[in-house]
């Protein structure tokens, strides 16, 4: 009877457990921002036939430290001695009579199977530590939803990551959708790249809409075309809106045309945040080249963009223009004679004005330390901007960084702002108050100062942030080149009364006609752009003595 009764515990026990055990895994798992432990047990619950493993990126190994050497005779004779007793044996032969291949130093072998499998490489600020997980890369294995929402899960917990690495992953429309609307809330991640993953609806232009924090993004190899190109023009900027995150964009390898060139430049008309742009290898003939000058130099104000100029001077003049009529009046109040006359009026006269007096100390002080921050902020942003150049190829053979345009913009701004003082303290009508504040404080950039045409055309200067523009291996000839180069030489004549960087790096090398690269405008354009670029490189010449094909 006990042995029957032990059984039968034994049974009701088992039957109990599943119920349990299943209870438990219905449970919404929580993130710790553990990847690895994350992403396995995420990969679990949805009951993925593969979970692929979470590896650290492989590192190439450091060279080895070389020991300096002794040139004294005690040394030599211990070396004679050593290599007489340690003589390595004679190596095994192989069937053609020939020694085999030592193994390599610099890298490892795996088997072919296991180096296709899928997996996901991380990169850690520290090797034991699973939370400090700041880049991610998956490469050339389908990202279908179940796994996008797998790590949509774990990335949203993870403070440390910043960049995201997508790389043939057969992303659909719906994928990249997924993506554009969690990246807002990762708030740390700031690069993302996502190449060799063409979509034919190519609705990219939602990783930069509004909400987006994305700085630096890459959408190389993607088949992008002018339908594309439209989308993300737009989101660059339009006359209500711009972008003010995205630093650094990454085109290359693609379709876009024409078309798609002069959506792109339409939307720099209004963005005042882009930094790098690169449109290498595609279809850009002379007329996207015009375009892009045009948008460099200066260039013609349309019906749309005329009436929101009005709106905009319209609402802050008025304010303006409300605020000035105030302290009109109460100047009068205040010097009125029925007023009647005491001491405790001459005294809160006085009081006043020492509060005054000090409001203004103070002001100035918060003036100079916002000043410095806004400084600081510049500079950080600029030389951010140097790693995302160097990273993501937006520049030449030739590396450079943006430490020269920084000092050019602090010495620039400081001189604008004396000026503009100068200039209100001499000034007394309203209206000259409100053109210089427009000019000088405000960022859209359709309330820059204009220079009228004619009757029905006005002009302002054109984008005078943008520090790289890549445009090589396309389609120009002598037509766009020529434009370039005149809009170059209006945007150094505008820098001498203007703030702003200015162009500072231009690739046109390798256009698909030949002939261009040796016309003396690309010659031209050349010197020009060395003399512009502060961290250029003289090219290395060839061991037959001729110089390689110079790129600007």
């Amino acid at each position: 009877m006990g042995k029957k009764f032990e059984r039968v515990m034994r049974q009701t026990a088992q039957n109990s457990n599943p119920d349990e055990e299943d209870n438990k895994i219905t449970e919404p798992h929580v993130c710790n921002g553990n990847f690895m432990n994350d992403f396995t047990e995420l990969c679990r619950r949805n009951s993925l036939i593969v979970i692929p493993p979470v590896r650290p990126r492989p590192k190439r190994p450091p060279t080895p430290s070389i020991i300096p050497t002794h040139d004294s005779k005690d040394s030599k004779k211990g070396k004679e001695k050593q290599t007489i007793q340690e003589l390595e044996p004679e190596p095994e032969l192989d069937e053609n009579g020939e020694p085999p291949e030592p193994p390599p130093k610099t890298y490892t072998v795996k088997d072919k199977f296991d180096y296709f499998k899928p997996c996901v490489q991380v990169e850690m600020d520290h090797h034991d530590k699973h939370d400090t997980v700041t880049e991610v890369f998956i490469r050339g294995w389908l990202v279908d939803e179940p796994m996008i929402n797998v790590l949509k899960q774990c990335f949203i917990t993870m403070d440390r990551l910043h960049s995201l690495h997508f790389w043939r992953t057969g992303f659909t429309a719906s994928t990249v959708s997924t993506i554009a609307a969690f990246l807002p809330q990762c708030v740390n991640i700031r690069c993302l790249v996502l190449e060799g993953n063409p979509v034919t609806e190519e609705n990219y232009w939602e990783l930069i809409a509004a909400d987006s924090s994305l700085q630096n993004l890459s959408l190389r190899h993607n088949g992008i075309t002018d339908k594309g190109a439209r989308g993300i023009g737009q989101q660059l900027g339009h006359i209500n809106h711009s972008n003010n995150k995205i630093i650094s964009l990454n085109l290359n390898n693609n379709r876009i045309s024409d078309e798609g060139a002069i959506y792109i430049s339409d939307g720099l008309r209004v963005n005042r945040t882009l930094l790098c742009l690169s449109l290498s290898n595609n279809e850009i003939s002379d007329r996207g080249a015009e375009k892009f000058a045009q948008v460099l130099s200066r260039f013609i104000l349309t019906h749309e963009e005329i009436v929101e100029r009005r709106k905009l001077i319209g609402e802050k003049g008025s304010s303006l223009i409300v605020d000035h009529q105030k302290s009109a009046t109460a100047s009068r109040r205040g010097d009125s004679k029925d007023r009647p006359g005491s001491v405790r009026s001459g005294t809160d006269k006085s009081e006043k004005k020492r509060d005054k007096s000090s409001s203004k100390k103070k002001d100035d002080k918060k003036d100079e330390k916002t000043k410095g921050k806004k400084e600081e902020k510049n500079v950080s942003k600029k030389v951010f901007v140097l790693a995302a150049v160097t990273k993501f190829g937006l520049s030449s053979s030739s590396g450079r960084g943006s430490g020269a345009s920084v000092t050019a913009d602090s010495k620039t701004k400081g001189k604008d702002k004396k000026g503009g003082k100068d200039k209100k303290a001499g000034g007394g009508a309203v209206v000259a108050e409100i053109e210089q504040i427009d000019v000088s404080e405000t960022i859209n950039p359709l309330l820059e100062p204009v220079t009228v045409v004619n009757t029905s055309h006005l002009q302002i200067p054109g984008n005078r942030v943008l520090i790289s523009l890549n445009l090589s291996r396309n389609n120009i000839g002598e037509t766009g080149m020529k434009a370039l180069l005149l809009a170059i030489q209006d945007q150094i004549s505008l820098l001498l009364k203007t703030s702003g960087t200015g162009l500072m790096r231009l690739s046109l090398h390798k256009q698909n006609k030949c002939h261009v690269n040796s016309s003396s405008t690309y010659q031209e354009l050349n010197e020009i752009m060395i003399a512009r670029d502060p961290f250029h490189k003289p090219a290395v010449k060839t061991p037959d003595g001729a110089d390689p094909d110079q790129s600007i």
